[in-house]
């Protein structure tokens, strides 16, 4: 008979073999220099330099597709006629997309042909990717000090780096490995930014929209279930907050959407149909809106390139395709969590574009517009014409010794070690609904304000500080301001940073140094031999016209 301390001490013996195992398959896994994990298009770029430098790297891709945002949806190229302010990487991508057509330049273009133009990248560049890899985020990043050694997915699998890039859209590698970061919206007198924190769209004048009320209510809608009757309680995502002033900071984010891609070909034609779940109540506001006279088409449509038939359906206007108050949690939510706010998000627009093509209470010429439009066939053919990606719009922040704010987009201050340009308008969209003080309902977070010119992003805001992590960047969840970030937030942008991510970390392994080690003048030197753009003066100017 065995004894209970043998059958014990045996358990326990298995035990530790089993860590043991583990622990050398850890070890044995081969070493990269740099591993990138990412989902987004700078994941790919920054994968791309760092195999063209001769360097051993792997893509660990959580989602199933290259590319991010740039192949999920996000046709229409937010370049704000700035074209010329960023190289590289991220030019080729663009050039690949326009020679596609058989064209020089295109700013918008069909999400399959952004997808096919990522995975021609990297199969040219010989880069590795593993896809469906998700960090687990509890224990899969193994510290050494302040150097992160290896990081574990939740299928096992151990992935070790000399250098480590984080290029997800919601900074998972970087909390995982204890850097400090910010949610949500800071406070007008934390960095001195007078379009920060709060911003009632019910205030006179709002002087943080130059378009004026573009994205906000022109019209007195009532927010109650029951018109009228405050003690019917709210209609959905509606919030009432006393006290409530412009300038205060809180934890919430702007809205998400799906940037769907849409058509009126009959050929290629998905009908949209009233999604499983489908409440008239989700919609109420948008219809009150209609019916109290704003008869604005809520929705920003722009042609893709290509047929001629498809359309980037994006938010805008009262009352949108964005799911404001939905994704408050998703930056710090489990992966189980996000995937119901994801469904969340695709039967809110599901059901706000059904909405919109058969509800009786919407205007008749803006109905049958809506009508005419379905899903792609030819579009996310494994996903019934859905985009793949929920457009993430920000998430987490890294804090670093170098925080972009507003003060750097207006050019009021200049980082002195850019590493890319940034040019778009601080742009935030709405964060939540609000009852006004008389009883109407009203947009708050809206701002947007253009930069007078280009601005350049500072290296030490991609990565972390040196006492936390010596070496890692994070070029999308990069040190910024919630305002400055609303600007730097554009795909191009995440290329080129995250490509001169990875010639920086090119340049700390050859020198053996940390990447706050880096001498920025090398750096640089190796940033315009890479085409990157990180000063005005390398924009190539127009052409004087003769007479």
């Amino acid at each position: 008979m065995i004894s209970k301390s043998f059958s014990h001490f045996t358990a326990a013996l298995l035990v530790s073999l089993t860590l043991f195992a583990q622990t050398l398959r850890a070890d044995e896994a081969p070493l990269y220099d740099i591993v990138v994990y990412g989902d987004s298009s700078g994941a790919v770029t920054a994968a791309i330099d760092a195999k063209r430098r001769g360097h051993s790297v792997i893509l660990v891709n959580p989602v199933s597709f290259p590319g991010g945002m740039s192949a999920s949806g996000l046709g229409a190229t937010d370049f704000l006629g700035r074209r010329n302010t960023f190289g590289g990487v991220a030019s080729e991508f663009y050039d690949g997309v326009a020679a596609a057509y058989g064209k020089d330049f295109v700013r918008s273009f069909e999400p399959h042909v952004g997808h096919k133009v990522f995975q021609k990248m990297i199969a040219d560049a010989g880069v590795t990717v593993v896809y469906n890899e998700l960090l687990d985020r509890e224990k899969g990043v193994k510290m050494n000090g302040k150097r992160i050694e290896s990081i574990t997915t939740l299928s096992g699998k151990t992935y070790r780096g000399k250098m480590f890039i984080d290029a997800t859209y919601v900074g998972d590698l970087m909390a995982a490995a204890g850097v400090t970061y910010t949610v949500g919206r800071e406070a007008e007198s934390q960095y001195g930014e007078d379009m920060a924190g709060v911003r009632r769209g019910d205030t006179n004048p709002r002087v943080h929209y130059t378009q004026k009320d573009k994205d906000h209510f022109t019209k007195d809608v009532d927010p109650y279930i029951k018109p009228g009757d405050p003690n019917s309680g709210l209609l959905p995502y509606i919030v009432k907050i006393d006290g409530l002033t412009n300038g205060q900071g809180d934890t919430k984010i702007q809205a998400f959407n799906y940037r769907v891609c849409l058509t009126t070909d009959p050929k290629l034609h998905i009908p949209i149909e009233k999604p499983e779940g489908y409440k008239e109540i989700d919609h109420e506001l948008l219809l009150r809106n209609f019916e109290a006279g704003d008869r604005r088409m809520p929705a920003l449509i722009e042609p893709l390139e290509g047929a001629g038939s498809k359309v980037d359906w994006n938010n805008m206007h009262a009352v949108g395709s964005d799911h404001p108050g939905a994704n408050y949690e998703y930056p710090e939510a489990s992966y189980e969590r996000r995937r119901e706010i994801e469904k969340q998000h695709q039967t809110y627009i599901r059901g706000f574009l059904w909405t919109m093509a058969h509800s009786p209470r919407v205007p008749e010429e803006i109905r049958k517009k809506s009508a005419a439009y379905g899903l792609p066939k030819d579009e996310f053919t494994d996903n019934g014409g859905w985009p793949w990606m929920i457009y993430i719009r920000e998430a987490r922040r890294m804090v670093s010794d170098y925080v972009m704010t507003q003060h750097d987009c207006e050019g009021k201050k200049s980082a002195p070690d850019p590493v890319a340009l940034g040019s778009f308008g601080m742009d935030s969209h709405c964060v939540q609904h609000i009852v006004t003080d008389k009883g109407t309902v009203q947009n708050e977070g809206v701002i947007w304000r253009v930069p007078p010119r280009p601005y350049g992003i500072s290296y030490r805001s991609i990565m972390p500080k040196e006492s936390e992590c010596e070496n890692l960047f994070a070029p999308i969840t990069l040190s910024t301001s919630h305002v400055a970030h609303g600007s730097i937030r554009m795909e191009p942008v995440f290329m080129a940073l995250s490509q001169s991510a990875a010639i920086a970390a090119s340049l700390a392994i050859e020198k053996n140094v940390s990447v706050q080690k880096v001498d920025y003048a090398a750096l640089k030197e190796k940033l315009i031999a890479a085409k990157q753009i990180v000063e005005l003066s390398q924009i190539p100017r127009p052409a004087k016209k003769t007479q």
